[in-house]
């Protein structure tokens, strides 16, 4: 079993937003638009792509760190910190009187990036680690989901 307590911040919902948006189609498909529109504008001088291009490689960021900003202010969620059990049963969160428990069968995959490790509990909603709080326990909650998930949904880079 492990324990933590982690507050979420607009930083660590940051970088959940923007591995969640660019390991997706749409944000693959708007990275590549617009990294085209920068090479053609450039190439041939065609500077309205080159605009265009920038336009649409910052929009997504910028919006995502918006959208993180204002989500850590407004949900009561993220004013408190939250109360992770790791157990053979699955992640328990808990906040104040609330406590949710999400069983290992039911978690979709989990992920890593530079600052967090995700485990997707559902296609858009996620536990968020983030490797900062953790400290010592980093090693203990990558081995209690390697444990108890399917290797095939664990992509954890240490």
């Amino acid at each position: 079993m492990v324990e933590l307590d982690v507050k979420i911040t607009s930083g660590d919902l940051y970088d959940f937003l923007l591995r969640h948006s660019y390991n997706s189609v749409s944000g693959l498909l708007g990275a590549v638009i617009g990294a085209l529109g920068v090479i053609v504008g450039i190439s041939r001088q065609y500077w309205i792509y080159l605009i265009l291009g920038v336009v649409i490689l910052l929009y997504l960021p910028w919006t995502l760190y918006i959208k993180s900003k204002q989500q850590a202010v407004n949900n009561p969620v993220f004013k408190e910190p939250l109360h992770y059990v790791l157990d053979e049963n699955g992640i328990t969160i808990s906040q104040g009187d609330s406590s949710t428990c999400q069983k290992w069968e039911d978690c979709l995959k989990a992920v890593s990036t530079g600052r967090s490790i995700i485990v997707y509990t559902a296609k858009n909603n996620a536990t968020i680690f983030p490797k900062s709080q953790m400290q010592d326990k980093t090693t203990d909650v990558i081995e209690m989901i390697s444990t108890h998930m399917p290797p095939a949904k664990v992509k954890i880079r240490s």
